[in-house]
């Protein structure tokens, strides 16, 4: 690494030099990706793969769909997960009385 004479540089060059170190720490994770994803993209060929052969192409593990939590009585194909917005089976049965446990898939014990 070159050592820089800081005391020897005007105002305008030391801002310079700031805003360039900030952009290369910024962007510093994203360049050794792309290094890495090289590297590996080199051993695929060489073992007569492409890269995306070897994965499942994008790289992104989507997340797992939440397990319903709470089922209707009467027409088991209606779920809820517990999450976002009350069904409005859900909020009929909450409005009448019914406790929301009477709904649990599992009920604990």
């Amino acid at each position: 690494m070159a050592d820089i004479d800081l005391s020897s540089l005007t105002l305008d060059e030391l801002k310079k030099l700031q805003k360039d170190v900030n952009k290369a720490v910024e962007t510093y994770e994203d360049r050794r990706k792309q290094e890495a994803r090289s590297a590996a993209e080199a051993v695929a060929r060489e073992m007569g793969f492409s890269l995306s052969e070897l994965t499942d192409g994008s790289g992104k593990k989507g997340k797992a769909p939440n397990p319903p939590k709470y089922r209707h009585p009467e027409n088991p194909s209606l779920t809820w997960t517990g999450r976002g917005r009350q069904p409005a089976w859900i909020k009929e049965a909450l409005e009448n009385g019914t406790p929301l446990d009477e709904f649990l898939i599992e009920p604990k014990s």
